[in-house]
């Protein structure tokens, strides 16, 4: 079994591998770039909407947190994304990624404005991050934990911050792009 840190590790290396959009092995700025032309192509937003420029803007304050942490590199490998985003979580004196980031992703899936993700809104979410995963798509209804058929904003906030602090492998945080294997 692995204990907490261990976990984390494993998770925070799950989030490699999805960032890593071109399959180089690092992940770079233009890995971020690609993601967000996914999640506006995904929810059919301009790259003039506000929404584009806020979730642009959220992605370079945390991009610049990772690179904060590294020394100077400016492409990361898995064990420096892994240990960049373990002192940016822990450091709260700056950005906080498990508010900013989630916000403005959240202001793009919620294409009706009505302050919450439905289903075939999160589907595209998952779409965004390259997963066709079932078992992510079932975590839907783990993440809406009130059971009102929606995840609201502070569902969906509070589960990218157990993301990146809970140790549990199988908590349905944990499994916002698929099954984590150990």
């Amino acid at each position: 079994m692995t204990d907490g840190a261990d976990s984390l590790a494993v998770k925070l290396g799950h989030l490699f591998e999805a960032s890593d959009t071109d399959r180089d092995g690092l992940v770079d700025w233009s890995d971020y770039e690609r993601l967000i032309g996914r999640y506006l192509n995904g929810y059919g937003i301009p790259a003039e909407d506000r929404r584009a420029d806020a979730l642009r803007a959220a992605y370079q304050m945390y991009w610049s947190e990772l690179l904060r942490h590294v020394n100077g590199a400016d492409r990361l490998s898995k064990e420096q994304f892994v240990a960049a985003n373990r002192a940016a979580g822990a450091d709260r004196s700056q950005f906080t990624m498990a508010e900013v980031v989630p916000q403005a992703i959240f202001d793009v899936m919620d294409t009706d404005a009505d302050d919450a993700i439905s289903k075939p809104e999160y589907k595209v979410f998952l779409e965004a991050w390259g997963v066709s995963d079932l078992e992510a798509l079932n975590v839907f209804l783990e993440l809406d934990t009130d059971d009102d058929g929606r995840i609201s904003r502070a569902e969906f906030i509070g589960a990218i911050g157990d993301f990146f602090t809970s140790p549990e492998l199988d908590s349905p945080a944990s499994l916002f792009f698929g099954h984590i294997e150990r």
